[in-house]
């Protein structure tokens, strides 16, 4: 009840009488339902949860603070009596399609609808105590299946196999599932910062980045190193010193107080003034929880202001066409005082001869 009360303060400080809550982070995040077919409806006064027959008795068991109302009809216009008396309702617009917008002022007519979407993201930007727990626990899951990743990187193994063995390992660590498709980029393909698992086979001479993440109890993971195959160059181990260098600055600096691209120009200045600038063209992080991307980021052009309790990836990287790329992340907690960095796997370059 603690989310709904400080949900009502916003709505109130909002002039919203109303609010409809449709993506499935957000409903979990204040009812606990877990379905896949529902909407809430919160005012000052009450909590409905709406769903079908098919999850009438799991959310009346998953969200005991909420009044459960059986949708036989369109969800909206069931809405509509239970918004009786109602002039201003709030609604998630980043969630809501076209048709279903058109589908609400038909069901809902006479009604004032306000954007509602920033006030649950701003509620879930700064993590609870057991948020910090459960997203620990999906950390250690990816810290530790990175250990067990490491004796299949050999030469001949395909990319999606390696991303097919680190799903198994996660599960078998207890993650109920992936937070993004894997990235697991080898040779040139390393220059590729979204490189997805291919049919390609690792090589000698062969940087690969492994990017992957774990959900655990809902919330998401997020991990990032680069290992490399063989027998490295001075290059090699240049950049890859260079990324990591400037992934340490950039942890060093975090505190409550900073803006998003005030942490990332620490990182970008490194790179840049080491000369691969230009080979660093994505933000340095970003925050996560219900989701593998939440608000704030990390990035060039982000004035939001870090707090305490705000979980955050920091992920440099550098990436030439043609020839690979590195990039190393680490998830930090935001405290009081500065950073804690919770991913726990050896940042050292790994060579795997």
């Amino acid at each position: 009840m603690l989310r709904i009360n400080r949900l009502r303060q916003q709505m109130a400080e909002r002039a919203i009488e109303g609010i409809i809550v449709s993506s499935s982070p957000n409903i979990y995040y204040l009812s606990g339902f877990t379905g896949t077919n529902a909407l809430l409806f919160i005012t000052q006064s009450k909590s409905y949860l709406l769903t079908d027959f098919r999850y009438v008795e799991q959310a009346k068991l998953e969200a005991p603070d909420f009044e459960i109302i059986k949708t036989d009809k369109d969800t909206y216009q069931t809405m509509d009596s239970l918004a009786e008396g109602i002039t201003t309702i709030g609604v998630e617009e980043q969630a809501v399609t076209l048709a279903q917008y058109r589908q609400l002022e038909k069901s809902l007519s006479g009604k004032v609808f306000k954007e509602a979407s920033t006030i649950l993201q701003e509620m879930r930007q700064v993590k609870d105590e057991q948020e910090i727990e459960i997203i620990k626990q999906a950390i250690k899951i990816t810290d530790q299946a990175f250990d067990l990743i490491l004796p299949d990187l050999k030469l001949g193994v395909r990319e999606e196999e390696i991303s097919l063995k680190l799903e198994y390992s996660l599960r078998k660590l207890g993650a109920s599932g992936k937070s993004f498709d894997y990235i697991v980029a080898s040779g040139h393909r390393a220059a590729l910062p979204h490189g997805v698992a291919t049919a390609k086979q690792i090589e000698k001479g062969d940087f690969v980045t492994l990017d992957f993440g774990a959900k655990y109890q809902r919330y998401c993971s997020d991990f990032t190193r680069t290992v490399f195959i063989g027998k490295p160059e001075a290059k090699h181990r240049e950049v890859y010193d260079i990324v990591l260098q400037a992934q340490l600055a950039a942890i060093e600096v975090v505190k409550p107080g900073l803006t998003g691209r005030e942490v990332d120009a620490v990182a970008r200045e490194l790179i840049t003034k080491a000369g691969y600038g230009e080979y660093f063209g994505h933000g340095l992080g970003h925050s996560l929880g219900l989701e593998i991307h939440e608000p704030p980021s990390l990035n060039p052009r982000e004035e939001k202001v870090l707090q305490p309790g705000m979980v955050v990836t920091i992920e440099p990287g550098i990436y030439l066409p043609g020839w690979g790329g590195v990039r190393i992340e680490d998830v930090v907690l935001v405290t009081n005082t500065g950073a804690e960095v919770l991913t726990q796997a050896s940042k050292q370059f790994i060579i795997i001869d």
